[in-house]
């Protein structure tokens, strides 16, 4: 078939369009496959890059399906990569929690409806990581339909790291809260200062000090609380410290609350930010200080007064102080404290001073006494000297590895020990030679000194007593012995009481044997207690004839009580009736009555007056001296009583030719029996009248005094002498053989019974050739 040229032309054209078509194809056809490579090679290597990124995408669609990458499953601890949202909980120990998926579930969906993005962390306790949720709204392009995307990171290493910042930080925070509190409540000034030397910060005890209002006030006015020093200020030094970067420390004064105090100051710099700084007050201690070198002169002075050398040595073993008896006993010069020499060189002088021991080694024994400086305790030892003196050295190690030397001259105490034994052995003689038996008790009842006699008077073997035993053993020993068991407690009881109650008691107890014992508990200055026990046995039985002996005079008293109560009618009666008879017949009615017989009755009847008087006289002493005189008192006024017992002898003083003086004054009136007063008065003015020789004088004088009355009656005849002025007192007196010797009258013996009678007194006094006076006081 033929074809036109123009038909060729276009068949051309088409081949040469394919062709071009076919060649272009097949070059667009080349250059997508170059491009699939690199696409190929690119999808590879952001695989590669995603398998390795810390953050996994999850893709959550609108039905709750999920794309995600399977190494999610690994990090939730899951065994296959989920596919839906509820997947993620794996159970107990793998994927999140019910509520954890819950919250991530709510979240998710919340993104998916309003396209809001969330933001969560979930710590994951099975598989032990932490991720991190970023959620946002996926884009449509690679997810259409409202699904959500979600990144998840897994920050568990950051989370660690994260929590460690936060604990350091936290620790931080409160260590400088801390440590700006503990500055704050510092009770001590302190301060910061700039690079400028400025004053920066100052804690509230720098306000207090400065008296300022606030810290602030202190900064802005920069008030300074130290004065100058040497010169320079306190920002000075604040600038040495800062460019030396050392701490310089210095004394200062300075005035807080308006007194004067001594301060510490340290300034040191912190690093390039300034200058830190403080103050200690050390007033008090500059005041310890003082008070403690004024203390040791003033505990120097005091040790200079004692009886016992002291010495001090030092750390270095070097004399550091010596008082005067430390000095004296080993003869050192005063001087030698100020040279400090070493305690082996004082050693040494010491002995060739012979004021150590003698010892065959001296150098080995001064090592020992240099070793005392490193023991731990206290070492004593007797040094004795020559010419029999003793000393009694005590070395004292200080805690500041010196040594303190005490010594002491026992010389005069040991010769005072020896003079003690001996006095204890006398002692122990004499206790054993008492006739009593004596033990002392300790205040805990144990017996601690006993004599010899002690163990055999209560019936116990000595060897009891050896160990010293305690009363209540020593009791339990003496019972068995005692008549009465329960006399044991009355011993223990009068032990306690002078052992403890401090008080004297006695007691009497009767043995078995039939003895008797009577003890007492005695308190000893020394607090113990002494027991005496005397063996009365003799005693009492003189002391029970003793008893029946008075209970007889008892009856003979109370038969002559009987005696004189029948003696007084029976010989008033006979003297009364013969009195009367003789009467009788004088009167005639028993008949004429001659001249002779009228001389016989006046003659019976004188003697019966007299023999009357005489048996009254009797009766009355012997009541007197038997305590039965009877009184009848009454008012008497004083004077004219006496007077009326004068005017009764009127006639016997006229016929002697005396002469008789009588004084008083009338009002004093006493309360006495004027039968008996009378009686008395007259037989002293009887005496008065029968001693006094014619033309002789009697005075009588009366008074009231102010505790009631006296009476003198005074003659000038012819006095006594002491034996017969005794005589005369006596009256009747009683001999040997039960006889009875009658004296010098009875008159003044009566007179001093009827006086004392009234509760008065009789005193006489007489001189021969001179007189006698009787002084009657009456109450």
């Amino acid at each position: 078939m033929d074809f036109s040229p123009t038909a060729l032309a276009m068949i051309g054209l088409l081949l040469a369009a394919w062709t071009v078509g076919a060649a272009l194809l097949m070059i667009r056809a080349a250059q997508r496959s170059q491009k699939f490579e690199v696409l190929k090679r690119s999808s590879a290597r952001l695989s590669g890059m995603l398998e390795e990124a810390p953050a996994i995408p999850m893709l959550v669609l609108a039905d709750g399906r999920l794309e995600v990458h399977e190494r999610l499953a690994g990090w939730l601890g899951l065994d296959s990569p989920p596919s839906f949202l509820s997947e993620l909980d794996g159970g107990a120990s793998a994927g999140l929690t019910t509520a954890q998926l819950e919250d991530l579930t709510q979240a998710i969906k919340v993104t998916q409806r309003t396209a809001a993005p969330f933001r969560m962390s979930i710590k994951l306790d099975g598989a032990g990581r932490s991720l991190a949720f970023r959620g946002c709204a996926a884009d449509p392009k690679v997810a259409p339909g409202g699904a959500a995307q979600v990144w998840i990171f897994d920050f568990t290493e950051s989370e660690g790291e994260l929590a460690l910042l936060r604990e350091q930080v936290s620790r931080a925070q409160s260590d400088f809260t801390a440590l700006v509190g503990l500055i704050e409540a510092a009770p001590i000034p302190m301060w910061f200062r700039g690079k400028d030397a400025n004053i920066k910060l100052v804690n509230r005890a720098y306000v207090d000090a400065v008296a300022a209002q606030s810290a602030d006030e202190v900064v802005s006015k920069q008030i300074e609380l130290l004065e100058s020093h040497q010169g320079k200020s306190a920002r000075d030094y604040a600038k040495e410290a800062a460019a030396s970067g050392e701490t310089i420390e210095r004394e200062s004064p300075a005035t807080i609350d308006w007194q004067r105090r001594l301060l510490r100051v340290s300034d040191l710099a912190v690093g390039d930010e300034g200058i830190a700084g403080y103050a200690i007050d050390i007033e008090e201690t500059e005041q310890i200080a003082r008070k403690f070198r004024a203390f040791r002169q003033a505990q120097r002075a005091m040790l200079d007064q004692l009886s016992v050398g002291v010495a001090q040595f030092d750390a270095d073993q070097k004399l550091a102080f010596a008082n005067k008896p430390f000095i004296r006993l080993f003869d050192l010069p005063f001087g030698i404290v100020s040279d400090h020499i070493p305690f082996d060189r004082f050693l040494s002088d010491s002995r060739e001073k012979r004021r150590t021991p003698e010892v065959r080694d001296f150098p080995a024994w001064r090592r020992e006494r240099v070793e005392w400086f490193s023991l731990n305790e206290a070492v004593e030892e007797a040094w004795p000297l020559g010419a029999g003196q003793h000393l009694r050295i005590v070395g004292q190690p200080m805690p500041d590895g010196g040594l303190v030397l005490f010594a002491e001259d026992r010389t005069e105490q040991l010769a005072e020990s020896a003079t003690r034994d001996t006095l204890l052995r006398t002692r122990t003689a004499m206790l054993d030679s008492l006739f009593e038996a004596i033990a002392v008790f300790a205040p805990d009842g144990s017996l601690q000194l006993w004599n010899r006699s002690f163990a055999g008077i209560w019936g116990i073997e000595p060897e009891a007593l050896d160990g010293h035993p305690s009363a209540d053993k020593l009791i339990e020993a003496i019972a068995p012995n005692l008549q009465k068991s329960a006399h044991a407690d009355a011993i223990g009881k009068i032990i306690r009481s002078a052992t403890l109650d401090r008080k004297e008691k006695g007691g009497r107890v009767e043995l078995a044997g039939g003895r008797t014992l009577e003890f007492a508990g005695v308190p000893l200055p020394d607090g113990n207690g002494l027991l005496t026990v005397l063996d009365i046995t003799d005693s009492q039985m003189a002391e029970t004839a003793l008893r029946e002996r008075n209970q007889a005079l008892e009856e003979a008293d109370r038969v002559k009580a009987s005696f004189l109560a029948n003696m007084s009618y029976e010989f008033r009666t006979p003297l009364t009736s013969i009195g009367g008879f003789a009467e009788l017949i004088q009167s005639g009615a028993a008949g004429p009555v001659s001249p002779q017989l009228e001389e016989y009755v006046q003659a019976i009847l004188d003697s019966v007056n007299r023999l009357t008087d005489q048996v009254e006289n009797v009766l009355d002493l012997s009541q007197g001296e038997a305590g039965m005189l009877p009184l009848s008192k009454k008012r008497l006024e004083l004077l004219p009583f006496v007077t009326g017992i004068v005017r009764e002898r009127e006639q016997a003083i006229s016929d002697k030719g005396l002469s008789l003086d009588l004084r008083g004054n009338a009002g004093g009136a006493i309360d006495a029996d004027p039968r008996q007063l009378s009686r008395a008065i007259g037989h002293l003015l009887d005496n008065a009248i029968a001693a006094t020789d014619r033309g002789g004088k009697i005075l009588v004088d009366v008074a009231r005094t102010k505790d009631g009355a006296r009476i003198v009656i005074s003659d000038n005849g012819s006095g006594m002498g002491k034996q017969e002025l005794a005589r005369l007192l006596d009256g009747l007196r009683v001999t040997e053989d039960g006889k009875v010797e009658r004296r010098d009258g009875l008159g003044v013996p009566l007179a001093r019974q009827f006086v004392e009678a009234h509760g008065g007194k009789l005193t006489l006094e007489s001189r021969k050739g001179v007189g006698t006076t009787a002084l009657i006081m009456l109450p």
